[in-house]
């Protein structure tokens, strides 16, 4: 099928009336040659506003002069396939934790197994899951002055889950710490 072809049927005059602009935007033998997309998201849409290495600096577009943003990674696995996601948020400075993450994953984990972060050969840090919902399992956590330290000096992390349907089986996902500390500057001003 050639797509220089004329339509496969007749129009009436009604529904062929267009404006200049549509004219313009249509070659010779009927091809549109597009619209200019609509510049930035609209309010209630997440974009991803600058990227640091592997992260992303997610943000909510809103009414507001400066749009809610949090550190946002997707993790893969060894096949490329996403697997999951963290999102890191900074917290007012009121107790231990300074920055506060949702880490999702799939529906189908075992959520009594938990999940582990580890950065580099450290020992690791494991975390319930407090709810889940359509998209996911979601643990939520709490990060301290030491954990940010250790991504931002870190070569990479591991994150842990274990699969409900093979409970004898881990599933590793890498978690890149590049980019992170310029990320996490961008994200507290620091």
């Amino acid at each position: 099928m050639s797509l220089a072809a004329g339509p496969a049927f007749s129009q009436t005059e009604e529904t062929t009336e267009t404006t200049e602009t549509e004219q313009a935007e249509t070659t010779e033998n009927g091809l549109s040659l597009g619209e200019p997309v609509q510049n930035g998201p609209e309010i209630g849409e997440q974009y991803i506003a600058e990227t640091f290495g592997d992260w992303g600096l997610r943000c909510l577009k809103t009414e507001a002069e400066t749009d809610p943003c949090q550190l946002w990674q997707l993790l893969r696995d060894n096949d490329g396939n996403a697997v999951a996601e963290i999102a890191i948020n900074p917290l007012p400075a009121q107790g231990r934790a300074v920055a506060g993450a949702n880490l999702i994953v799939p529906l189908e984990t075992y959520l009594t197994e938990q999940v582990t972060i580890q950065v580099d050969q450290s020992k690791g840090r494991q975390y319930p899951f407090a709810f889940c919902t359509q998209i996911g399992c979601v643990a939520r956590i709490g990060l301290t002055a030491e954990d940010i330290a250790a991504y931002k000096a870190g070569a990479g992390a591991v994150v842990r889950i274990v699969p409900f349907a093979a409970p004898d089986q881990n599933v590793i996902l890498p978690l890149s710490l590049t980019g992170f500390t310029a990320g996490y500057n961008a994200l507290t001003g620091g």
